[in-house]
């Protein structure tokens, strides 16, 4: 291989709970495979493909090279107009909600899907947990012939990433989310196995970002924060992203990169 030549990473899906998450917490590792030629796609839990955050989210994708909107269309558990006369994501029954999922993962075949990580990234938001416990359920489902056999044919990714922040790695973000009332709850670092420098793509990821903009507007939303802080901040805060390899086990090789 040349110097020129950029190597071919593995396929991602990405798989959060609110349209914003996916660019926060994914937006440079999905910017950075779709350059090298991976296939890439994002899977949101919450909001509906009529609701006025869909087309923001179309925006985001479109920026990162990660194809259309795959929503399931659950109600956001603290706001009722994301998905109205559906369930909260958190009280949706679990075998249908698994399901769903189970039939993006099955027609994207990813070879690595990143989701939530245990403790709700963060703040500890309902919909983040529930989308952490939901996507390893469906993985592991999706490769089983016999569970969810009206979604397609078997598919079983090679791997599992949990995105999360180790308290070395939060930096900036706890004065900023602290600052308007908000908990933080990172992870020890032992609980990391890989981070990535996406200092390259950081420009795409925060174009990403700002594409949500009724999230931007909002005071107290990270979007919000972000995007009214100096560039310089701004960026320290984006471009390294942190993962946890939940599945089927320790991380081989490089712990700055995601191995399928």
């Amino acid at each position: 291989m040349t110097a020129l030549e950029t190597p071919v990473l593995p396929s991602l899906l990405s798989v959060t709970a609110h349209p914003d998450d996916e660019s926060l917490l994914t937006g440079g590792v999905l910017a950075q495979h779709h350059a090298a030629g991976a296939r890439t796609a994002v899977v949101t839990a919450t909001w509906a493909p009529d609701s006025r955050r869909a087309p923001e989210l179309a925006a985001a994708l479109s920026v990162l090279g990660a194809g259309s909107p795959r929503l399931l269309g659950y109600n956001d558990a603290r706001n009722p107009e994301a998905a109205p006369g559906q369930p909260r994501f958190v009280d949706a029954p679990l075998d249908e909600a698994v399901g769903r999922l189970v039939t993006h993962i099955r027609d994207f075949r990813p070879d690595i899907v990143v989701t939530h990580d245990a403790v709700g990234q963060l703040t500890g938001h309902p919909d983040h947990v529930r989308t952490h416990q939901i996507t390893l359920l469906a993985v592991e489902a999706a490769g089983l012939a016999h569970l969810h056999p009206e979604a397609g044919a078997p598919w079983q990714p090679s791997a599992v990433y949990a995105a999360t922040h180790p308290e070395s790695g939060v930096g900036l973000l706890r004065p900023l989310l602290e600052g308007v009332g908000k908990t933080v709850l990172a992870v020890p670092d032992s609980y990391v196995t890989t981070s990535v420098d996406v200092s390259p793509w950081a420009a795409a990821k925060m174009e990403a970002i700002l594409a949500h903009r009724s999230e931007v507007a909002r005071e107290r939303s990270l979007p919000g924060l972000l995007a009214r802080l100096p560039e310089a901040e701004r960026d320290e805060i984006i471009s390294t992203e942190y993962f946890t390899r939940l599945a089927p086990g320790p991380a081989p090789g490089d712990p700055h990169q995601l191995i399928a």
